[in-house]
């Protein structure tokens, strides 16, 4: 290739990457950039299914101000026409993959309800201008149908917040603010057809001092839509049959709404029920099994201050249900992310595999100890480690007045007991009275957990029990000629172990040898019985048989009885 040619693809090259930047992405729908446009979409919206209806209803206020709402109407068809964009360029899931390919989301998209329903929303009503005049923003309400946008991004919103029954009490008050907002502006539309001050129902006249500003009418009109819909009363009577006929529908949107908000409270109630009951133990089961066996007061009083430290510090005793939900992989991400600093300042644990702390992380069962309990006492079998996540512990006498030492935040004990050491002098025994201080919040690894996490790690089991024989040496606490005999016994079982592995090899050797020396005497017996039957066919047929041929067969008169026992009796001289 000559050099002009080079620097002439060099040249070329630009154009086509700047092309291929100025190309839209295709988001995705659960990624951030949709669910930020979502929020975005909010706005042109609700700026729609409020302000349409109080323009249409309040003339002054679609007159007083037509330029700021010509600008924000188009301001919204904008966003409605981008959103449109949006559409074309969002991927959907097929088989769990992403599609990308904008030809399909585009053809996907245009067979769509969704589809249709944007496109009528974005229809050019506003040209009935020409002739009606500009004083008609109800030639807009074709912009209500982009409300399923909405829905949607209450719903994504309602999925991500930290706080989902605020948002739903939140998301119920808006609904009822925008329903009495409709309302209200009816209810001036109606009084503004049947005429202001004709009775005490409809709207006063506006010609009365103070009646006549925008802001007395909207609020009035707001304010008797209130009393209508929530049934409290205090409205005057109905005159007409229109205002017969509009309370009686309001009175039934006020049931409606009556029921919808009391189901949606309900529902907010359980849910905040139902996550307490998940994060924190019931306490009133446990007060009523102390009641019906008559507990001391003292013990009793002990046990409520316990679960009243659970639920005003918001601790959580109970992980492991929390998270049983969630898929293998992602429930060991998340405990990981959450306890794997704390389990990895274990002396015995440092220099580990990740796959090995993260076994162990979900095994790690939360406790809270309130003051002055025992975690464990001198002399009890060790079944399990503790790893202090909050709270003072101390090392008692007997007594459980002196103190020897005071264990922080981030220290551990009773790691040696869960490890098989030899030589161990305490064996599984505890060495110490650890006593709480005050609230103290463990982490504890049984040694159950801990001998199923290390079956699938020995080369971490052997580097552990060398960590755990070092300390035990540093603490005399490790009898070395045990040690020796224990790795003696056990060396002389392994070889043992090893002479009857052998021992069973050659047994099982010598069995298959047996058995193919029975399969080749067997098939050699079949293979002579064969030759003998094919010999047998060339022997001549004697005498008897040929006489007995000639008679024929049995006369007419005899039976098939007769017959059949000829025939088992066989032919006379094969005897």
């Amino acid at each position: 290739m000559s050099q002009d040619s080079k620097v002439k693809t060099k040249e070329s090259s630009p154009p086509v990457l700047t092309k291929a930047r100025k190309s839209l992405p295709v988001l995705d729908p659960s990624g951030d950039y949709y669910y930020w446009w979502l929020n975005t979409m909010v706005f042109p919206v609700m700026y729609n299914l409020i302000i349409i209806v109080c323009r249409a209803c309040f003339p002054d206020l679609q007159r007083g101000y037509l330029v700021a709402w010509l600008v924000l109407d188009y301001t919204s068809d904008l966003f409605y026409l981008l959103d449109i964009v949006v559409r074309f360029h969002t991927g959907f899931l097929e088989q769990g993959i992403l599609v990308v390919d904008k030809g399909r989301i585009s053809s996907r998209y245009v067979r769509t309800w969704s589809f249709f329903l944007d496109l009528v929303s974005l229809l050019p009503t506003d040209v009935a201008y020409v002739s009606l005049g500009p004083h008609t923003p109800t030639l807009r309400l074709n912009r209500f149908l982009r409300a399923p946008r909405l829905f949607e991004a209450f719903d994504r919103t309602e999925t991500r917040t930290a706080y989902p029954n605020a948002f739903r009490i939140a998301k119920l008050m808006l609904y009822i603010f925008v329903v009495i907002h409709w309302n209200s502006c009816l209810y001036f539309a109606l009084s503004r057809y049947l005429g202001f001050g004709r009775d005490i129902w409809v709207y006063p006249d506006p010609a009365q001092p103070g009646f006549e500003r925008l802001r007395r009418q909207y609020l009035y009109s707001f304010y008797f839509s209130t009393l209508i819909l929530t049934t409290v009363g205090d409205t005057p009577l109905p005159a007409r049959e229109e205002e017969y006929l509009f309370m009686v529908g309001d009175f039934l949107l006020a049931v409606m709404g009556f029921a919808t908000i009391m189901g949606s409270m309900s529902s907010v109630i359980y849910n905040m029920n139902t996550a307490d009951a998940a994060f924190y133990p019931d306490h009133a089961l446990v007060k009523k099994y102390m009641k019906l066996h008559h507990v001391n007061r003292r013990l009793e009083r002990r046990v409520i201050d316990w679960y009243q430290h659970l639920q005003i510090n918001k601790k959580m005793t109970n992980e492991v249900a929390i998270l049983q939900h969630l898929p293998e992989r992602l429930r060991a991400e998340v405990a990981v992310s959450v306890h794997l600093p704390t389990l990895s300042r274990v002396q015995i644990f440092q220099n580990c595999e990740a796959s090995l702390l993260e076994e162990l992380v979900l095994k790690l069962q939360p406790q809270t100890y309130s003051p002055g309990e025992y975690v464990c006492r001198k002399g009890d079998i060790g079944r399990e480690m503790y790893i202090i996540r909050e709270g003072q512990l101390a090392v008692v006498a007997d007594d459980g007045v002196t103190q020897y030492a005071v264990l922080g935040a981030g220290l551990y004990f009773g790691e040696i007991s869960i490890i098989n050491i030899k030589g161990n002098m305490s064996g599984n025994r505890r060495t110490a009275n650890i006593k709480s201080l005050g609230y103290s919040d463990l982490f504890c690894l049984s040694k159950e957990d801990l001998r199923e996490v290390l079956s699938e790690y020995p080369q971490a089991q052997a580097v552990m029990e060398e960590k755990g024989r070092e300390i035990l040496l540093k603490m005399n606490k490790l009898d070395v000629n045990a040690e020796a005999a224990e790795i003696a016994l056990q060396e002389a079982t392994e070889a043992r172990l090893r002479g009857l592995d052998q021992q069973l090899d050659d047994l099982q050797t010598k069995f298959a040898r047996l058995l193919a020396e029975l399969e080749s005497s067997a098939l050699k017996i079949a293979y002579r019985i064969e030759r003998l039957e094919w010999q047998t066919r060339e022997w001549p047929m004697p005498e008897e048989l040929i006489e007995a041929d000639d008679e024929g067969e049995p006369g007419e008169g005899t039976s098939k009885d007769e017959e059949g026992r000829a025939g088992q009796e066989g032919p006379p001289g094969l005897e």
